[in-house]
């Protein structure tokens, strides 16, 4: 599956955050990541993220596509992160 994470935590655990979510996705911008994940990577990747976070004070966001035939993407100006071969 393709999917796209989106984070807002405080800064104390912005740095674990972001370390851990790199080992599964492709960093796109501030706290903002993408690729693909198996259904088991998936899983552990949430397990890992609920043991982190503060849910009284982070948000995370995933949002979660089967197959990635009719998205597309479109950056305008800057791209900050290394996408690779994504499309």
């Amino acid at each position: 599956m393709f999917v796209i994470l989106v984070y807002d935590a405080a800064s104390k655990r912005d740095p674990k955050l972001l370390k851990l979510c790199r080992q599964y996705l492709t960093w796109v911008q501030n706290s903002v990541f993408e690729g693909e994940l198996t259904e088991v990577a998936y899983r552990m990747l949430k397990y890992e993220i609920k043991a982190l976070i503060e849910r009284e004070e982070d948000s995370i966001i995933i949002y979660k596509f089967r197959t990635t035939k009719y998205m597309e993407r479109e950056v305008i100006g800057v791209e900050k992160g290394l996408t690779g071969n994504i499309f």
